[in-house]
């Protein structure tokens, strides 16, 4: 050995020894031991742990290469967990993929075996980058290269979204695409351009975000399903949607312009509303009250004529009696407010005596001196009373 013709003090200097460190527990001491002889002495302890001693024969070799190989097997077995799945390597090459459980494949250095997470929900993050800082906790950073697309009607707008993806073919994930965060990125951002190339500005920004989410997702899927990435999108969710910072003030005014706008318009529709409610109501009254004139001219209309034809009925079967008993009702209705007392004949025929009720007269006359009334009593007591002064 090279170590022994060193004075036998081996690589460390030194006397013999068994402690590779001298006896003295340290470098400086007794030489470290022969490795051969310790070589020989292993050799000979695994010959007599043989049956028989046959290590030297065919038998014993075969033996150990067989052991060997049982062993070499055995490392061969693998198990995929639930959130995994398995991808079976043969000389550097895919051959298979596995679901949960245990499975076999060749082991090393033949096989390998890929276990990519499959259920682990990642995100890639589109116009800006957030991060943790120990200072100040968790932080963002606009990136403005991502962010800022053209809209349809020729706007720019600033759009930041997070992809959520997960990998459904480990296979196609690990072998399809080199760098899948980079991919699952461009993908994105492509999508998100094309999309917003083809919406207004106005609409990308208020009731059309859930729209432009859905048809992201989709336009990403279809992207990285050409690619055969094995790489499943979940949801995209729109964080911002903005007009570039620079001109954000005077889009503000524009905005409150706009809602001024929309406020007039309104408060014209509203009052609009209720001046044509009022008329509609009015002319819904007229022509209601119309309506009931109508019906009320048309029935006593036909309460007449059926009246008439009763009467006639019993003028036909006595006309003397009807003809009289219509006459009196007649006159009966024409005559009954009336303050008056009809006398048939002349007065002196009836045996009827004409009366003046002259202390009736006196006594409405006091309450009336004024009026036209009291004025001619007092004349006809005056005329009176000259008329009796001059008799006597």
């Amino acid at each position: 050995m090279p170590w022994n013709s060193q004075g036998g003090g081996g690589p460390w200097g030194g006397g013999g020894g068994s402690n590779p460190w001298g006896r003295g527990g340290g470098f400086g001491g007794n030489r470290p031991p022969d490795l051969e002889e310790l070589l020989r002495k292993s050799q000979e302890r695994f010959k007599r742990a043989l049956p028989g001693g046959v290590f030297g024969s065919g038998r014993g070799l075969f033996l150990v290469v067989l052991a060997v190989l049982i062993v070499w097997f055995a490392f061969g077995i693998y198990r995929v967990q639930p959130e995994e799945q398995g991808v079976e390597l043969v000389f550097g090459k895919w051959t298979e993929t596995t679901t949960p459980g245990l499975h076999y494949n060749w082991p090393a250095p033949i096989g390998h075996v890929e276990t990519p997470k499959v259920t682990r929900v990642n995100r890639v993050e589109v116009g800006f980058r957030t991060g943790y800082d120990p200072s100040r906790g968790t932080s963002s950073r606009d990136v403005s290269q991502e962010s800022l697309m053209l809209t349809g009607d020729e706007n720019i707008i600033d759009i930041q979204f997070v992809a959520f993806w997960i990998i459904n073919d480990a296979g196609k994930y690990l072998f399809h695409i080199r760098n899948p965060e980079e991919t699952v990125q461009n993908a994105a951002e492509s999508a998100m351009r094309e999309i917003i190339g083809k919406t207004t500005f106005e609409f990308a920004r208020t009731q059309g975000r859930a729209k432009i989410e859905s048809e992201a997702r989709q336009l990403m899927q279809q992207i990285l399903d050409l690619y055969g990435a094995g790489i499943q999108i979940t949801q995209v969710e729109m964080q911002r949607v903005d007009p570039p910072g620079s001109v954000i003030e005077a889009f503000r005014d524009v905005q409150a312009a706009r809602a001024d706008k929309e406020r007039a318009i309104n408060e014209a529709q509203a009052y609009y509303n209720e001046v044509t409610q009022k008329a509609g109501g009015a002319a819904e009254r007229v022509i209601k009250e119309a309506e009931a004139y109508k019906a009320e001219k048309i029935a006593v209309a036909q309460g007449e004529a059926q009246r008439f034809t009763e009467i006639y009925v019993q003028y036909a079967q006595a006309r003397d009696i009807t003809r009289r008993r219509i006459y009196l009702e007649t006159m009966e209705r024409i005559l009954g407010d009336m303050n008056k007392v009809l006398v048939e004949g002349g007065a002196t025929a009836s045996g009827t005596v004409p009366y003046l009720p002259l202390t009736e007269l006196l006594n409405r006359s006091h309450g009336l001196s004024q009026g036209p009334l009291g004025a001619d009593l007092g004349s006809s007591s005056s005329a009176a009373q000259a008329s009796s002064g001059g008799t006597q």
